[in-house]
This record gives structure tokens, sequence and C-alpha cells, in this order.
């Protein structure tokens, strides 16, 4: 039976590489297809290329599947060379690829466009399929020789930032796995690979100046971060008994950075600074405001010797990675330990600041200047905006898209990675995906993301250098974890980087992401199974009708500002929520009652009123305590119509959904719902529309 499945769920797949032979991500801007197909039968290739970069690309083309040799006939199969007739090609990543009777050219104005010209046709190039019988079952086969369809491509990049960040700090992955995910990025035309390499969790980078950071911090008693952070989160020797982790020396470094630079990928290195460095402080003690390790995490701004070491640290760190870019992190600091400090209140008081914010924009600044002297540009997490942000730096926005919208309007650049950008959100129904951060994250949000802010003038939105996808490892630790997480969706966001928005198509892009899970697999990838993709919450997928849809709505108390959803309308629009608090339907309360009244604009007579709320332990979002629902006429005088107390368990871990409210019959122009907050501190309270029958 299980073969028989498998028939009918592979034959979709069949027709349709039978039916169309452009399958290629990203989109290209401008492309026309013609009738036939020229074939590779002992194809040739030629190159018109000079320098070191014709050496490396003639041997990446001949290593490549096509199997092609080099040869010096004008009248090789594919014909690969730089436009020297003056052709407009946009940037240096533009290409044009042709496909006719006489063979395949491939021409650009720079090596880049060459190589990314290739890519495309690396996935144009299609062995015929037919059917494969294994036991009673067909299956498709790929054999015989490769096939381009006729085409004529023009295409080049819509923004300059087209990232992968990858997180090796809370769970280590080998040079071999960083290399195999660099080939992909190269297939879908990413060219900035973002390397966490520091973080409370470990310090991964050899370093002469201060060996002692991988030494000492580079491997724990505690192979999974969660159970490593929940049990004192101590380090250990490399030889001590279970140790888990690793360091990568200068060695493999610089041979990862070579290896990317081939594939037209630049390695931008993160050293997170002033906060999320615990690992610092373990190792050295003496930075931290209380001169002791294993309490905090963020650096002592006061203490002078705070900025030899980052300078040192820094400057090592420029002579291993010759990108433009150096990422200093920023994010997450808690300041409160800067307000105590003795030495942090000093530096204050003399550089005349007059808060913490201010304080960690001090450090920033010192920072972006040490590297601005060395010609190199600064990069952060959109927190260093907060207190002033400095004259030059460039943000990283992944708190929603505010940061991002601030450094534009402000004349700098920003690159776009907010949360549909995080791909250790479960990207499938939460309970049965793999554990991730917690919230839901489906291709199609990521495809549909533009990183564009409409509130931006086109004079400003120039200063968007593009979007990049994220990927935290708190809960990923193997190397198939982490390939299940990045794809498909890093082919969402790549379309998304390269394509714009007008030659962009959902149904289409889904059409090639469902057979490109079947070529990542063939090649040794983990995928996450597209084609058995459960979808968002049934409740989200359909509008709801009722009386207070559109009505006037008042917050007794107001809205979290980090969790509005899509405004004051969001619990009166007639849509539920999904998977994910974070998918704009849910609105936040922290550490609050929630008490609304809705003006259903007349006296109504009512039967029904119902909110629903999502649990998520982990997330600390827990049901109310107690709802309770009042109607009234004048908008002054309320009865109470009935409450309802909490029947879910605390403690129940995974989602949990449930409404809330009241049934019986009463007439009233306003209905006043409160939900009782949960007594836990810190705790949430969520919910997605307040339904009035």
């Amino acid at each position: 039976m299980k073969r028989i499945l498998a028939l009918f769920a592979l034959w979709p797949l069949w027709l349709w590489a039978q039916e169309s032979s452009i399958q290629i991500i990203p989109q290209p801007q401008h492309l026309e297809q013609g009738n036939g197909r020229y074939t590779l039968h002992n194809a040739t290739f030629s190159l018109r290329l000079d320098g070191s970069e014709a050496h490396e690309l003639a041997d990446y083309i001949s290593t490549s599947p096509l199997q092609l040799k080099r040869s010096r006939s004008e009248k090789a199969d594919v014909r690969i060379f730089l436009d020297e007739t003056g052709k407009n090609f946009e940037s240096d990543e533009a290409y044009s690829l042709k496909a006719d009777t006489t063979g395949i050219e491939i021409s650009a104005r720079h090596e880049a466009g060459l190589f990314y010209g290739f890519q495309t046709l690396l996935q144009l190039s299609r062995q015929p399929i037919t059917l494969e019988r294994v036991g009673c079952v067909l299956f498709p086969k790929e054999e015989g020789d490769f096939e381009v369809p006729y085409v004529n491509i023009d295409d080049a990049p819509r923004f300059k930032w087209r990232g992968m960040h990858m997180d090796v700090s809370r769970h280590f992955f080998s040079p071999r796995q960083i290399k195999k995910q660099l080939r992909m990025m190269a297939r879908y035309k990413l060219n900035r690979f973002h390397w966490h390499l520091t973080d409370d969790s470990g310090w991964r980078l050899e370093l002469k100046s201060y060996p002692q950071l991988t030494q000492t911090t580079a491997y724990r008693p505690v192979a999974h971060y969660m159970d490593w952070s929940e049990q004192g989160r101590r380090f250990c020797n490399k030889d001590t008994k279970g140790a888990s982790g690793g360091c990568y020396t200068r060695a493999e470094v610089r041979d990862i950075i070579d290896y990317a630079r081939r594939l037209h990928i630049t390695v931008v290195p993160e050293i997170e600074m002033p906060g999320h460095s615990w690992e610092v402080l373990a190792t050295f003690p003496e930075l931290a405001c209380s001169g002791k390790g294993y309490e905090n995490s963020e650096l002592c701004i006061g203490n002078d010797k705070t900025f030899t070491f980052v300078e040192k640290v820094l400057s090592e760190v420029m002579e291993i990675f010759p990108s433009e870019y150096i990422h200093i992190g920023g994010d997450e600091a808690d300041r409160s330990h800067w307000a105590k400090c003795s030495k942090c209140q000093a530096r204050m008081q003399r550089e005349g600041l007059s808060d913490v914010r201010e304080l960690q924009s001090y450090f920033t600044r010192r920072v972006e200047d040490f590297l601005a002297r060395h010609g190199r540009k600064m990069v952060g997490w959109d927190e260093i905006i907060e207190g002033g942000l400095s004259p030059r730096a460039t943000v990283m926005s992944w708190r929603g898209e505010e940061g991002g919208i601030t450094a534009a309007r402000t004349g700098h650049d920003a690159i776009m990675t907010p949360w549909v950008c995080y791909l250790d959100n479960a990207q499938d129904f939460p309970i049965y995906e793999p554990r991730g951060i917690g919230g839901y994250l489906p291709i199609r949000r990521c495809y549909d993301y533009d990183p564009v802010p409409a509130a931006l003038t086109e004079q400003e939105a120039r200063h968007i250098l593009g979007v990049q996808a994220n990927l935290w490892a708190e809960f990923i630790p193997t190397e198939a974890h982490q390939e299940y997480m990045y794809y498909p969706r890093l082919c969402a966001i790549a379309e998304t980087a390269w394509t714009k928005p007008q030659a962009k198509n959902y149904e289409r892009f889904r059409a090639k992401a469902l057979g490109e899970v079947e070529w990542l697999k063939r090649q040794g990838y983990y995928p996450f199974e597209l084609k058995y993709e459960y979808g968002d919450r049934v409740e989200a997928q359909h509008p709801i009708a009722h009386k207070a849809i559109g009505r006037p709505i008042t917050y007794v108390t107001p809205v979290s500002p980090k969790y509005p959803g899509s405004g004051d309308n969001t619990l009166v629009d007639g849509l539920r929520g999904g998977f994910t608090y974070q998918d704009g339907r849910w609105q936040g309360f922290e550490s609050k009652d929630f008490d609304v009244t809705i003006d259903l604009g007349s006296v109504e007579d009512i039967s029904h009123v119902e909110a629903e709320f999502i649990q998520r332990l982990d997330q600390w979002i827990w049901m109310p305590r107690e709802v309770i629902v009042y109607g009234s006429e004048d908008g002054q005088n309320f009865t109470e119509l009935g409450r309802q107390q909490n029947d879910v368990d605390p403690q129940i871990p995974g989602f949990q959904f449930r409404h809330y409210g009241w049934t019986g019959q009463a007439r009233a122009r306003y209905v006043r719902y409160v939900a009782l907050q949960n007594g836990h501190p810190g705790g949430w309270i969520f919910t997605d529309e307040i339904v009035v029958q």
C-alpha cells in the first residue's frame, strides 16, 4: 500500500516535469521561451575571460554535472563571454542567456554575471524523464543527455544584499556542512553568508591574540543548547568526558572564505558585543561590571580594558576576513548592569551621557570609528539605533521593519530581516514539526514578503540594501535538522531577494519548489516535504461574519506595542489568527488584564460573545485566569452577562487554543469583554477576534 501511495504522490511531480521545462529559482526578470531544445551531447564550452577569474570559472564549469569540455572554438555548444558591445547590464551580477539551434550563449559585463548565468543554465539543463518500474510501481527516472529549452533571458538582481545567516555558537556545524550550504547559496544566487561565530553559548573563532577564548568556551559538558542553558551554562575543556562543541581554526576559516569567494559569496563575520558575551566574561571576568564571570552577558563599557579587548579582536577578525562589512551584534543587551556599575556611571558622566541607551550608543560609535579607520563598515542589529545611531552604521532590522524604516529615513543603509525571515520558526503545523523557536512561518509568508516598506519614499527606499534569511540554532542540534529548516523556504527568500515583485508569482514558485525539494533530496539534503504541507489553521483561512465587524472598539488596557496585530481593528476585522501569535492577527497583552468595549452602533439582540486565546508555555503565553462578558444599552451602566474560568492546565506543553465567552439572550449596544491576567509575572495574553452573534 505504501508503494502505491508513493506512486500517487510522485505522479503529479512527473506530470509537472513533463509539462514545464522552465524551472529556475530565483525567477529571472525577463524570460521568453521558444519552441525546441538544445541537446548537450559530449558538449563543449568556450570562455572568453582573462586572469585568475577565468581559470576559476573554467574549473567550476568543467567540474559541473553538465560535464562540459573546454574548447577554443567559437562554435562551442556553450559560449560564455564578457560582452564587449556596450550592452547596458544593470550591475556586475546581471547577465543574458540565449539558447537556440546554434547553442547557448551567456554574456555579462563582469565575471559575477557569467557565474550567475551559468547557475541559470544548470537549472535549465534537464535530463529527459522516463518511467522506471520498481516491482509493480512506476517511478520517474532521469537519464540520457542534458537538454536546454530555447530561451531568451535578461536578468539582474533586485538587491545587492541577498543573505543567509547561520548560527554556529549554540550548536557547532562543521566546515564540510558550511560548504554544503554555500553551494546551495550559489545555486539560488545568494551572495552574503552571515556567520554568527560568537554568542553566550560559545566562541567558535580561533584567535592568536586571545587563544583562551576557544580553549575555555568552545566546548560544554552538555550537547543540546537548551539542556545546557537550563543546567547552569558552564563550559568545559575539550578533553572533558562528554565534551560537545568545536571551533574553527584560522586555516579552516580562510579555506571557507576562499571557497565562498569562488561561489561569489562574501562571508560576513559577526562578533557579538556588548551583550551576548557570556562566553567572553567566563574567560575574562575582569571585563564584567562585577568583575566576575558566569553572572551576566554584558561587557563593562566603563572599563578601558573592554575597548582594548574589542579592538584587538576586531583587528584580527579584519586580518582574517576581507569582508567590507563586520557585524558587531548589539542586540538584547541587559543595560541594567551598566546602571549599577560605578565605572559605567563614571564614563557616562565624563561623556555627558544621559542614560544607558546612550552609553551603548557611545560604545557602538567607538567600535564603528575603529572599523572605519581600517576601511571597514559596521553593521548591527536594530538596537544600535537606540541612544543615537552611529554616523555610518548599517542597520539589520529584525524586530519588525521599524529599525529599517528609521535607518532609511535618516540616510543609513538597512538590511531587512524581520520575523518572516526567521527560519527557526516551524514551517507547518507546529505540533507535528520538529521543535523550533515557537512561531509558524510557512513558505508562502516568506515568499510574499516585500523588503521595501510601503512607508518609505522612493529616495528612502534606495537605502534598503536587501534581505536576509536567519536561522538561529537553539533547537537545531543536527545537520539534517538545519537543512530541514532552510529548505525550501530559503528558495522563497532567494526569489524575494533577486526577483522584482512584478515578475513574482506564488503558484508558479510553489510548482518549482515542489520539484526543487525532490532535486535537493537526490543531492543528499534533507528538506521539508512541501508536497505534504498541512497549512495554517482552518479557522485562519476563512473570514468569520458577526455583528462586531468594523465597529468602534475602546481599549481600557492598551495592547502591547510589541504585538499590536494589524491595529485597533484587529479584534473586529473578521479574521482569526493562525498558528503563530506573530502573524499580525493576534494582539498581545503583557502582565495585565485585557479589557475592551465594542460599540455595535445600536441596541441589538445578542446571544453569544466569545474570544479565542492561545497558550504556548515555552513562549510565556497562557490562557486568561477568567473571562467576564458585560452588556450595556447606554455605555454607562453595564450588566454582567456571564463569566467563564480557565480550564486549561497552565503547565501543558505545545500549542493550545480555547474559546471563552458567554451564551444566552440579551439586548445591548455596548459589549465589554474582560480577560483577567493569568497570574504569571511577565506572562502574556493573546487573542485574535471578539465574535458577537
